[in-house]
């Protein structure tokens, strides 16, 4: 528990002292000074969407203060206060899937840029301009949206900053599609390690569909929105700021959120070992507040202390509804086991047709 704490204050400080030498470094080098671009390239509007959801609060940007250890205890095994996950021995109900391509989930082959890109070197950049749509770009650098309705479409970011993508308070209106977001390990500020691909701070809802995202420790963090069709895999593990592994997973929500978190129709993997920081590949935390209004339907998702964290014992209205938990990096999907801290007895919390990637069905064990 302590290693987090200590990492999240001293990697806080650092941020805000970074960010305000931003703020003042880069107050010239926002989208304003972007050249005339033809509409293909830049201001076209944005096509193959999906709606968002509607808006909603969040209180958290995705920095976990009190989430479950991903260390191995003592003995090896789990400790009392997680339940497990099984998988049940009975027959399979459904058909086994082989791989997530081959079953239909979301891979390299489905997610990214489906137009040619021009390289642009932005650095840091924050954008100030509403209704800015950012296509065809191949950015090396990062993403600060001081702005509503902001649409990345059709672009790849590879970002040596804490995040690719990050949406400030006040803002809404963020989409993020057919993207690839990804970072230089070894480069980012976090001791050479990188954050979010994607964080929400602020208290709308966002999109992001169809992107394929690697290397970041927390890739999607957000309280609310919509994430469907995304493909999140080969998370790079990294010693923090504060001395210890960084705790990683594929999405990660703090709780305290008044808006509605979809999770839907991706592949999730977090292939991070156990002894170095593996969290969850869908971690619920309760860190900020009540985990409530989550939506987690027809994922792949592998790998992770638990392949997922289920909000604990005040989380309501959490749906898990015919997922796939895949064995591919460990037997029981993640390395303690499917799922940690469901609230079974939660008002609106559902699990339902969630199995094994061998066919075998999943019977969490309630929350202790």
């Amino acid at each position: 528990m302590s290693r987090r704490i200590s990492r999240n204050t001293l990697s806080g400080l650092l941020l805000a002292v970074l960010l305000a030498v931003m703020g003042v470094a880069c107050s010239g080098s926002e989208e304003s000074a972007l050249p005339d671009c033809p509409d293909d390239a830049m201001t076209c509007p944005a096509s193959g969407t999906s709606a968002s959801p509607s808006a909603g609060p969040s209180t958290t940007d995705g920095r976990a203060t009190d989430r479950p250890t991903a260390s191995p205890s003592p003995t090896g095994k789990p400790s009392a206060t997680a339940s497990t996950g099984t998988a049940s021995g009975t027959p399979a109900a459904k058909a086994a899937c082989a791989s997530p391509g081959a079953c239909g989930f979301p891979d390299a082959d489905t997610t990214g840029p489906r137009v040619p890109l021009t390289p642009h070197k932005t650095g840091y950049r924050a954008i100030r301009t509403d209704g800015l749509v950012i296509r065809g770009w191949d950015i090396t650098g990062s993403l600060d949206i001081y702005a509503n309705d902001v649409t990345v479409i059709d672009t790849k970011i590879t970002s040596d900053s804490w995040w690719g993508i990050n949406l400030r308070p006040g803002f809404s209106g963020l989409r993020v599609l057919h993207s690839t977001i990804t970072a230089v390990p070894g480069k980012g500020p976090d001791n050479g390690g990188v954050d979010y691909a994607v964080s929400n701070m602020g208290g709308s809802s966002i999109e992001v569909g169809w992107c394929d995202v690697s290397v970041f420790g927390d890739a999607l963090s957000m309280g609310q929105g919509n994430l469907h069709d995304n493909y999140v895999h080969d998370i790079v593990p990294f010693v923090n700021l504060g001395g210890e592994w960084q705790h990683t997973n594929a999405v990660i929500s703090g709780g305290g959120n008044t808006g509605h978190l979809i999770i839907r129709h991706n592949t999730l993997l977090n292939p991070t070992s156990l002894k170095q920081g593996a969290s969850g590949s869908i971690g619920l935390f309760a860190d900020t507040g009540v985990v409530r209004n989550v939506t987690v339907d027809h994922n792949w998702v592998a790998g992770g202390a638990y392949a997922l964290y289920g909000g604990d014992k005040g989380a309501t209205g959490i749906r898990v509804t015919d997922n796939v938990f895949s064995t591919q990096y460990h037997p029981a999907s993640g390395g303690y086991g499917v799922v940690a801290h469901w609230n079974a007895d939660g008002a609106g919390n559902l699990w339902r047709n969630n199995r094994m990637s061998d066919g075998r069905p999943i019977h969490p064990e309630p929350a202790s």
